[in-house]
This record gives structure tokens, C-alpha cells and sequence, in this order.
């Protein structure tokens, strides 16, 4: 499995790439930080919406708390971030540990929980998913990393309870 997992990272660090491609991943992996992207929308959402504004709320924070999370699961498993030999990674990270990764965590936790408040909203797992897939196309995750953080996101949107 190890073995496939590197086969295809090293296939998404060669693949598809060109300036405006990089700089679009980096920028969306940097408004991902913190689960800001998240924050910012739910938070929007909740000014706009009044009659859902407690839910919209809680997708909000969802993406820090989820971040922090998945932090404690990092520190459990310790997985170091990726080494490609003559491919560095095209972004920057808090820290050093690779596992699961806190983008796909929050994006789809945020996502999942954002299409039970409102299943209009179903389109933001396309940002999750691009959001997510920047990760290993830049080099800073492996792709298991990223399938296990978008399991674990999920399964916390759909378990968050969304009203006070």
C-alpha cells in the first residue's frame, strides 16, 4: 500500500502542472489554513440566513475545531510529510507530521455539514475536493493522507450536533 501511495503522489508531482495551476493550489491551500475559507463562508452564511443562522454558526467553527482534531490524531500517528527526491513541496507547514491531512479534514467535514443544513450547498464539496487534492499535488501530503482526512471530516459533519 506504501508503495502506491508514493507511486501516486510522485504522479501528482509531475502531472498537470504549470505556473497559474501551482499558484491557484497554493493560494486555495492557504485559505484552507486554519479552516478560514470555512470559518469566513459559514460565518457569512449566518449573516445572511437568519432563520439558520445557529447552523451556519457551527459549520463555521467546525473547520478549526476540526483542524485541532485532527492535530491530536497527528500527534498519535506521527507520519512525517513527504520526501520526493528532486520534487521539494510547493508549500508550507505548521508542522512536520503528514497524517491525516487538517485541509481535507475540515474542508469536508465543513462541506458534509454545510449539505445537512442545506443540501443547496452541495457544491462546496467541489472546493473541498480541490482544496483537498492541492495537498498532495503540491507535494505536502501523501494521498492517503488526504483520503483519511476527508473519512475523518466527513464522519464529523455528520456527527456534529448543529443547533445548540
Amino acid at each position: 500500500m506504501r508503495n502506491l501511495d508514493l507511486r501516486l503522489l510522485r504522479w501528482m508531482r509531475v502531472h498537470g502542472h504549470s505556473p497559474a495551476v501551482e499558484d491557484a493550489a497554493v493560494a486555495l491551500g492557504k485559505a484552507g489554513n486554519n479552516g478560514l475559507v470555512w470559518f469566513l463562508l459559514g460565518a457569512t452564511l449566518a449573516v445572511l440566513d437568519s432563520s439558520r443562522w445557529e447552523s451556519w454558526l457551527i459549520c463555521a467553527v467546525l473547520g478549526p475545531l476540526a483542524i485541532g482534531l485532527n492535530y491530536a490524531v497527528k500527534l498519535v500517528v506521527r507520519r512525517p510529510r513527504p520526501v520526493l527526491e528532486g520534487l521539494p513541496p510547493l508549500g508550507g507547514a505548521p508542522s512536520s507530521l503528514s497524517f491525516p491531512s487538517a485541509h481535507a479534514t475540515s474542508s469536508f467535514a465543513v462541506a458534509t455539514a454545510m449539505c445537512r443544513v442545506d443540501p443547496a450547498t452541495s457544491a462546496v464539496f467541489l472546493v473541498a475536493a480541490a482544496l483537498a487534492l492541492g495537498r498532495p499535488y503540491l507535494g505536502m501530503h501523501y494521498p492517503s493522507d488526504v483520503l483519511a482526512g476527508a473519512l475523518l471530516g466527513a464522519c464529523l459533519g455528520l456527527i456534529v450536533p448543529l443547533s445548540f
